[in-house]
């Protein structure tokens, strides 16, 4: 049976909104020391991050204690529909794209690619643990990540959400990028891998 993927979005939407404040702020800590513990963290290079709205999960105290080598991005929304990625420390100036979103004031023309990047950090609407992931539905990491359809890494892929995004399974589409990892606030799935992490 197909599942209606937009009345799933809205019902997962919907959970993660309806998350009180002191588990955000506890999930966001948690994740970023399950991130910071992947064992294939790169030890240098450009991390694509996101700007958390609409309720995800928050990637703030990840950027804060990513190891030095390590450059910190937001995504930028090019005109030829695809990411690009600009290095962003907080203060540095933002504007705002065509779906709300902030991302630095740099010409989207001149970020980097998604091949530049040693890792990116998706968010997630959901997922299951063998690795299929749920997004907004527009496409944007589908496509610049498309390339890993015939390499695996790099750029590691890592999605990000709370433990209430979980479902059981999840039917996957033929262009869905499968990430690496996915990090919640309390457990760690490898997918790709021949074990996963139990839940803390």
């Amino acid at each position: 049976m197909t599942q209606d993927r937009a009345s799933l979005r809205r019902e997962l939407r919907q959970r993660r909104r309806g998350l009180p404040a002191a588990t955000r702020i506890a999930g966001a800590e948690a994740l970023a020391a399950r991130i910071l513990a992947l064992p294939f963290l790169p030890r240098e290079g450009y991390v694509a991050g996101y700007w958390a709205l609409d309720g995800e999960i928050g990637l703030h105290v990840l950027q804060l204690r990513l190891p030095p080598g390590l450059v910190y991005c937001l995504p930028l929304l090019h005109g030829d529909d695809q990411l690009r990625f600009a290095p962003w420390r907080p203060g540095d100036p933002l504007v705002t794209n065509r779906f709300g979103i902030p991302e630095p004031d740099v010409e989207p023309a001149s970020g980097l690619t998604a091949e530049a990047l040693a890792m990116a950090v998706m968010p997630l609407v959901g997922f299951d643990d063998a690795g299929r992931r749920l997004g907004m539905g527009g496409g944007w990491y589908d496509r610049a990540f498309a390339f890993r359809h015939r390499r695996p890494a790099p750029p590691w892929l890592v999605g990000a959400a709370f433990a209430a995004q979980q479902v059981p399974a999840l039917d996957a589409a033929g262009w869905d990028v499968l990430p690496d990892a996915i990090c919640t606030e309390n457990a760690t799935f490898l997918p790709r891998r021949e074990h996963r992490s139990e839940p803390a």
